[in-house]
């Protein structure tokens, strides 16, 4: 039987299903979880078409399925029908109006507005695979996407296109360019004009639960960014889980974030990153919950308060950066009248921010610890005791270990890399591949276990520590960044001979990026302060500009091994040596 072959009864019996499961242990969560995969699944067709199937009936909370706000005023709320009608012709646009087929790809760089919801969609509608960008990328990193991806087509807005534009004529895969836009550009289709005059009836393409979704480019330590390939049923269903006897099992949805099809859900995530995925589609929308965005242009701590207090938002999600923030204001001074569960997610949170929100809140902090290449890998669960500082216990989705070198499961108390049993069954909900690179892929495999890059400790009650990277990927406050992209980023600049790039203590970002930059001999004598500011600039026009190195030490020489490689690992541990 199909997976979601039930999901119409299960849903209508969501109010008597609740109840019974929110009272379950971990332990009876884990017991239960026994992950079903279909042969053909389209998250489009088989989740949200079904929610509106559930809305007409009646048997729904009111609450719309996205409501996104501007903070001037204007807001828009659909409910899943409308949702349903509106992303079906977007389907059209991207089939129709530009001949795009099942597998072909598409870029979409869009801010927080409701058609960057239509376009996912759309591509589900369509087979075709979504790569999302974050609007701050620049010229050359555009360049990279288009030509490492072949993408046919890009998606984006007036503030990205002029970029597009300046590197297209390189890219000879790239066939169509939708402007999201009330104006008008040369050699661009208009999405608003043609989505106004696209037909609302679509056949949804019969997409098989393997095949290709979506892609994210995600950084690396060696080299460019790398492709994470995920199929409808990583993300579709892996952030669902079937349970034994109950029909669909939300596990992550429900005990991690505690969604319910009565909230409303707000994760503050850029448009950019596979969070995105996670909580503001996949997450709220499998239970049938109403998905709010704040338009936001930057992030401010204030609005985001002010929004809270203004609006029902019952479920928030934002990095520990933020929380971090938040407690610099005066909290007592806001009230969450809605509020009841928070979730954090994507960098280690301090145990110190968990109390100081809970002191002036009363909420806990649930974290939650996944990457782009899987769903939640641990979580803290509603009825688990929270461990401050602890990243929680294994999803049911995954069988979690601490490995050694050898691939040996490590003992409580032991550090190692943090991995996940992929023999004799890989999971369906990790990544398909890092696309058209099987070296990588491959290199992510040890014994049978695919290996996080993360190192942590497992104690004695199964809660997973982290203790860090195994490589030299940046987290700034939530934003990964390889030391690769910026260090070639500096060489490019006239008066750097070479550069090594690592992680510095931060009190609000948790680490940024520090260069340590070797200058050519005619720069040497150039004032310290104003080549520090000349070298950050050049950064933010070369690459996205949250990569810029914060803080630059300029050195006459980097440590190195006896083959002649950066030993960045020990300039990282001077630098948080210091802290």
């Amino acid at each position: 039987m199909s997976l979601w072959a039930p999901v119409r009864r299960s849903l209508q019996l969501c109010s008597r299903y609740y109840p019974v499961r929110a009272s379950l242990s971990y332990e009876a969560i884990k017991q239960q979880c026994r992950p079903e995969v279909p042969e053909y699944f389209n998250f489009a067709r088989d989740v949200l078409d079904r929610w509106t199937e559930v809305e007409k009936q009646g048997k729904k909370s009111k609450n719309p399925a996205l409501w996104w706000v501007d903070g001037a005023g204007e807001e828009v709320r659909w409910s899943f029908e409308e949702l349903g009608v509106l992303s079906r012709k977007a389907a059209n646009v991207l089939s129709d109006a530009c001949g795009l087929r099942q597998g072909e790809r598409v870029i979409v760089i869009l801010p927080r507005i409701p058609e960057w919801w239509l376009v996912n969609v759309a591509c589900m509608r369509t087979g075709t695979v979504l790569i999302p960008g974050t609007q701050q990328l620049t010229a050359k990193d555009i360049l990279h996407r288009l030509q490492k991806s072949q993408a046919k087509c890009i998606i984006t807005g007036d503030v990205v296109a002029p970029a597009v534009d300046s590197v297209g004529a390189e890219c000879q895969s790239l066939k169509f360019k939708l402007l999201v836009s009330e104006g008008h550009r040369e050699g661009w289709l208009n999405f608003k004009d043609l989505l106004k005059n696209a037909p609302s009836d679509h056949q949804c393409v019969n997409t098989k639960c393997r095949d290709p979704m979506a892609i994210y480019f995600t950084s690396g330590t060696t080299g460019s960014p790398k492709m994470a390939e995920h199929s409808h049923c990583s993300y579709g269903v892996g952030l669902t889980v079937n349970a034994r006897d109950c029909g669909p099992f939300p596990c992550v949805t429900r005990y991690w974030l505690g969604l319910t099809s009565s909230d409303v859900f707000w994760n503050t995530s850029d448009t950019g990153w596979a969070k995105s995925a996670w909580s503001s589609v996949f997450s709220p929308w499998i239970q049938g919950a109403c998905v709010f965005i704040h338009k936001m242009p930057h992030f401010n701590p204030a609005i985001v308060l002010e929004s809270l207090s203004r609006f029902p938002i019952t479920i928030f999600c934002s990095p520990p950066t933020a929380y971090r923030m938040f407690a610099q204001h005066k909290l007592s001074s806001y009230t969450f009248k809605s509020l009841r569960h928070c979730v954090s997610a994507g960098e280690p949170i301090n145990p110190e921010v968990m109390e100081q929100w809970k002191a002036q809140t009363g909420l806990d902090i649930y974290e939650g610890y996944g990457q782009t290449e899987t769903v939640l890998i641990c979580g803290n669960s509603k009825g688990m005791k929270i461990k401050p500082g602890s990243m929680g216990r294994p999803s049911p989705c995954y069988d979690v270990k601490i490995i050694d070198e050898n691939s040996n499961i490590l003992p409580p108390g032991k550090e190692g890399d943090i991995a996940i049993r992929v023999k004799p069954t890989r999971s369906p909900f990790l990544f398909t591949c890092y696309a058209d690179d099987p070296e990588k892929t491959e290199a992510t495999i040890r014994g049978d276990f695919y290996v996080t890059g993360d190192r942590g400790i497992m104690d004695e009650d199964g809660y997973f520590w982290f203790v860090g990277r195994a490589d030299d990927v940046i987290n700034s406050a939530g934003y990964r960044i390889g030391p690769f992209e910026v260090e070639s980023a500096l060489v490019e600049h006239p008066a750097v001979v070479e550069s090594a790039v690592v992680s510095s203590p931060d009190p609000t970002r948790g680490e940024v990026v520090k260069a340590f930059v070797v200058l050519r001999s005619e720069y040497v004598s150039h004032d310290p302060e104003k080549m520090m500011k000349e070298l950050q600039d050049h950064v933010k026009k070369v690459t996205a500009p949250y990569k810029y190195p914060r803080k630059i030490e300029f050195v006459q020489q980097l440590p190195k091994t006896v083959s002649g490689k950066i030993r960045r690992n020990e300039l990282r541990q001077k630098e948080w040596r210091k802290d």
